[in-house]
């Protein structure tokens, strides 16, 4: 006959193949989603813009962001991070991305939504302080411009997100709104 550590050691492998097999169809069945987001981004305002004491270019917006996430839920999603960022290229660099606004949506009751904000985070041209660093540190900023004027800069807000799963790998994809310009001169 088998001793009670062997049936209760038969018992737990069974219950964590089981559990194994489970969390396995779970993040297989997401690839079955084909999640049909929607976003927008209305500038409404530019606060001001305006060049610092020691030479960054800082733009402060009140922003419009309208989106519709829901079908990036599914019964394996535990939440998503959301952010939107503003992109643009410089001589230097072929992106440099500026987080305005981010959160986290938890369900999909929340997916849904209209919000009326100024940037979250700074929007900041720090090239002036960049180029007094030494030239090796310089390699580990590639997200800063690098040039020194951000006057009259074509770029885009994108939304990026990232799915969060109960189990199986994280998903990220991207909504990029394009035609935005900033202004010529300081205000």
């Amino acid at each position: 006959m088998h001793s009670f550590g062997h049936r209760a050691n038969a018992v737990a492998t069974f219950a964590v193949t089981i559990l194994a097999a489970m969390c396995f169809a779970a993040s297989f069945s997401d690839n079955f989603n084909t999640p049909a987001p929607t976003a927008s981004a209305k500038i409404l305002n530019i606060n001001w813009f305006q060049k610092e004491a020691n030479g960054n270019d800082e733009v402060s917006m009140t922003l419009n962001i309208s989106a519709d996430l829901s079908s990036l839920f599914t019964w394996n999603t535990k939440q998503v991070f959301v952010f939107v960022a503003a992109e643009y290229e410089t001589s230097q660099n072929a992106l440099n991305q500026v987080s305005l606004w981010d959160g986290i949506i938890p369900a999909k009751e929340h997916a849904k939504f209209l919000i009326h904000t100024t940037n979250k985070y700074r929007f900041i041209d720090q090239a002036s302080t960049l180029l007094r660093l030494n030239a090796d540190l310089i390699s580990f900023f590639p997200f800063l411009h690098m040039g020194s004027n951000l006057k009259g800069k074509e770029f885009n807000l994108t939304m990026h997100w990232h799915i969060m799963p109960k189990t199986g790998k994280m998903f990220a994809d991207k909504i990029v709104m394009t035609g935005y310009r900033l202004p010529e001169q300081y205000r």
